[in-house]
Formats: C-alpha cells, structure tokens, sequence
C-alpha cells in the first residue's frame, strides 16, 4: 500500500518517472504541476491513477530507482556493479559494513538495503561537499536510520569496533589495507571500484602481501535487448565499462595447527 510519506514515482506512457514525497494533500510536483495526493494515498502499489488529466502508474521505488533518481555529483557506482558488491561481499541483515569513498550515496543506498534493519553501514568520506550531498540522496530514500557518516581518511580513521565487509570506492584503496586490516574480522569480505587496470594491479598485489585469499578482479559489461514483435536485437547503446571490481576474503591469522 502507498502511504503518506513514501517516496514514489510516477510513471507515465512514456516510462518517464516523476518523483513524490507523497501526502495526503496538493502536492507540487516538478514537470506535472500541483497534484492531489489524496488520490494515491491508500492505493496498491503499482496502482494507475488519474492525475493532471494524465494516467499514470504510482510505484514505490525499488533500489535501482532510487540510485537512478539521486542528486549526482561524482560519477556513481551503478546497479549492475553494485549488485554484484552486495553479492560478493555476503551481506544480510544485522551485518555491519565499512566504505569508504561514499560519493553520492548510489552504493551506501545498495548496501544499507541489504543490512536493514537491524544493521548498519558506516561510510567514510574525505570530501565534505560528497558527504553533504550524500547525506541529503540517503535521507531522501528513507535509508538514513542505518546509516553511520563520517567524515574522514579511512586509510587512518579509528572506527572503534569491527565490521562484517568493506567496500571501498577510491583512488588508491591499497594505501588503506593496513587499517582495513584493522577493523575487518576474519573471514570477512573485501571489495574495491577502480576505474584503471594499473589501480587493479594496485589493489590486487597489496591484497596478496597482506594475506588475503580469494582475491579476484572482474569487469562487469551489461547489453539491453530492443524487443519487437517479430524480432529482437541488442540496443545500439550498452552499458560497458564502468570500472573494475577486486574482491578477497581475509584469513584468520592467530590459529595454529
């Protein structure tokens, strides 16, 4: 059910999407006008509302909406990496996740959706304007009760407790491995987003002097179909290189035979 309060979206017959913060009352909405909220308020989600002289669909936004509709500043992790960061690093509800280099907030929301409720994420930032404008994306979903914003260098921040993953989207994520080292409990996973293969190689070697193990670099490239009646084809436009992600897990160090 929708309800006052929720962040939603439009969407017309044209798949463009028009973002409320839905109450029960006139609302101004960017690109419709003012529209009566009292007529959405209490729907199904996924219901087709009459708004404006317009149909629409009213759908709460899912993740991959919510990391499409936010304020940009840098360039964002996108869904299809981040999926595969919350896949690979193992998250589940009640995890406590490190990461650092939080930009505009598209990743912190894919890992705060995978550690609610009863979670938390803590995100390191260096650059007051990303953290700023990230606070501002997290609040917006309604991700924010999780979330723990810091501002600082991980390569130096004293987190005060352990965490379950690190995630890490920064230039050079090899200097901080010695204070992930840290914070990171044994067997705990590791991811890093780097856009050059000599950070790759940067990541890559410092993780195998520090004893990771599982260490793996991939590339993600992801095509959309174009499906017509009578015939399919890949669209003209992909989405392909974004960047590089390293993963690895940490070793206990402290057992003996």
């Amino acid at each position: 059910m929708l309800s006052e309060g929720d962040l939603i979206y439009l969407l017309d017959d044209r798949d463009r999407r028009f973002w409320i913060q839905l109450q029960k009352d006139m609302m101004k909405v960017q690109g419709l006008g003012v529209v009566d909220g009292s007529k959405i308020v209490g729907r199904s989600d996924g219901s087709l509302v009459r708004l404006a002289g317009k149909d629409f669909h009213a759908f709460k936004a899912t993740v991959v909406q919510l990391m499409e509709s936010l304020e940009r500043g840098p360039q964002i992790i996108t869904p299809k990496d981040a999926a595969t960061v919350v896949f690979r690093l193992g998250l589940k509800a009640g995890d406590v996740v490190l990461e650092a280099g939080v930009g505009s907030g598209a990743l912190t929301m894919a890992l705060l959706s995978s550690v609610m409720p009863t979670g938390k994420v803590i995100s390191v930032e260096v650059r007051e304007e990303f953290a700023h404008r990230a606070k501002r994306n997290i609040e917006r979903a309604g991700l924010a009760p999780c979330w723990d914003l810091r501002i600082g260098d991980v390569k130096s921040v004293d987190l005060g407790t352990t965490v379950d993953a690190v995630a890490l989207d920064m230039p050079d994520p090899w200097q901080a491995l010695d204070n992930i080292d840290r914070v990171l409990r044994p067997g705990g996973c590791f991811s890093a987003f780097v856009p050059n293969t000599n950070q790759v190689e940067g990541v890559v070697m410092g993780l195998r002097e520090h004893g990771y193990l599982e260490v793996e670099a991939v590339e993600n490239i992801q095509r959309r179909m174009e499906v017509h009646p009578g015939g399919v084809r890949p669209a003209y436009e992909n989405l392909g290189h974004t960047g590089y992600l390293v993963f690895a897990r940490k070793a206990a160090r402290d057992q003996q035979l």
